[in-house]
């Protein structure tokens, strides 16, 4: 037994996952990160992640604590309190945040909690149509979110065209007269009517909650539009276009603050993670600087070349381009599946998502594929690069269609033969390789 464990390293105490660690490191290093949900957290996120905050208990809101020592616990929360209103232009007599949640999940669980009641209706974007599994999610055999187990769910959709379909959306709400209506999306590329939200919202007296976890980076940089003019309650992750760690905001108007505080701590959670609270201090203030708008700019920028250049190739892009970081490409007129797109790219160091498209009967069968620019815009990949993105995607269609001519449509059969092609993945993979030690990591 070491008498004083503080000295030890985690190379020192534990060569096995520290050898893990740094595997995953390298795999980051070499690989092509397309996955919409991530992106590189910078070093002082990391310096915060990994520090003394974490050993702090500090359950209750800033000096309203339940144990003591929070003096300066209080003081960083109050200093990411600040900024996180500061960057997204926010009055302070108006509007309040918490930023104890978790992550954007648990931020999504505590509104509904603060302001429904048990099998309360709500609607959200269904998932086949781009939304989340927290705006709640559930199949005909089984209540896949714990929001559609605690709530009453029922959703709305997109059109043909890849837009969200508002008049549908406002005719459903009238005859089923939800209590709150979430707009937000994980796989939605373009921009949202929030007032035309608001207005449909008021008709039924329901709730607008607006989930902006994806596009947040872009909100607080103008980018794209503000849901705060029209929503009475937003929230967010902060790791992924914002750029932070994995941790949750909740934006609320100033009167739901004692509703929305009670329900994060004590009827969601317990104490904070106050080395996440002051990770996303840090990246607020980075989010605050003119680099960060720039840096926004680009991922932008960079969807929207990688959106033509896969149109170029005759790809079906869902709208016919993006408005923020994600191409949603559907696959169908190629004859393959997102789900043996995403094997073959993950063989080949390339990491994106399977997703839904429209005309998907089922989320488990995805046409589909999601695409984000955010992570390797952080890596330092500029438009020109994105173009040799598409071209390596197109690589792997067009290789996962070779393969289902020997294998069949069948995934399992598909999967069966991928080891016949091992010779064809390792040249896509290699290119990868190369292609990503010509960019920056930590």
């Amino acid at each position: 037994m070491i008498s004083n464990p503080l000295p030890l390293t985690l190379e020192n105490h534990d060569r096995e996952l520290f050898n893990l660690i740094k595997e995953e490191k390298e795999r980051q290093y070499l690989s092509m990160e397309l996955i919409a949900s991530e992106n590189f957290t910078p070093r002082y996120v990391m310096d915060c992640l990994g520090s003394v905050l974490t050993n702090k208990y500090s359950e209750g809101q800033p000096g309203a604590r339940y144990y003591g020592g929070n003096q300066v616990i209080d003081k960083i929360e109050n200093l990411c309190k600040q900024r996180a209103l500061t960057v997204f232009g926010l009055d302070s007599e108006e509007w309040q945040v918490n930023v104890q949640p978790y992550s954007g999940s648990v931020a999504n669980l505590a509104v509904y909690n603060a302001l429904l009641q048990p099998h309360d209706r709500i609607m959200g974007l269904s998932l086949a149509s781009g939304g989340h599994l927290t705006h709640g999610h559930y199949t005909h055999k089984k209540r896949i979110s714990i929001t559609s187990v605690f709530y009453e769910s029922f959703p709305y959709h997109i059109k043909e065209d890849g837009y969200i379909d508002y008049d549908s959306l406002e005719k459903t709400a009238l005859e089923y007269k939800p209590k709150m209506i979430i707009c937000g999306a994980s796989a939605y590329p373009r921009d949202f009517d929030y007032e035309r939200f608001r207005k449909i919202a008021d008709s039924v007296g329901a709730f607008l909650m607006c989930d902006m976890a994806h596009i947040s980076g872009l909100v607080a940089t103008k980018e794209m539009k503000s849901p705060f003019e029209h929503c009475d309650v937003i929230t967010s992750t902060t790791h992924k276009t914002l750029g932070g760690p994995r941790s949750g905001m909740i934006f609320f108007r100033k009167n739901l603050k004692d509703s929305i505080d009670f329900s994060v701590f004590p009827a969601i959670q317990g104490g904070p993670h106050d080395h996440q609270i002051g990770g996303l201090a840090a990246q607020l203030k980075m989010v605050a600087e003119p680099s960060f708008k720039e840096y926004i700019i680009s991922v932008k920028n960079n969807a929207k070349v990688l959106a033509k250049s896969l149109m170029n190739m005759n790809y079906n892009v869902s709208s016919n381009g993006t408005e923020n970081h994600i191409v949603l490409v559907n696959l169908r007129s190629t004859g393959v599946s997102g789900s043996k797109v995403e094997k073959i790219c993950e063989l080949a160091d390339i990491s994106l998502n399977k997703n839904s498209v429209f005309g998907d009967i089922s989320p488990a069968t995805p046409g589909g594929i999601r695409i984000g620019t955010a992570a390797l815009t952080t890596r330092g990949l500029k438009e020109n690069d994105f173009k040799k993105v598409a071209e390596v995607l197109d690589t792997v269609v067009k290789l996962c269609r070779i393969i289902q001519e020997k294998s069949g449509k069948p995934l399992n059969n598909f999967v069966k033969i991928i080891p016949e092609y091992e010779k064809e993945i390792n040249i896509i993979k290699n290119e990868v390789n190369s292609f990503m030690k010509n960019f920056d990591f930590y």
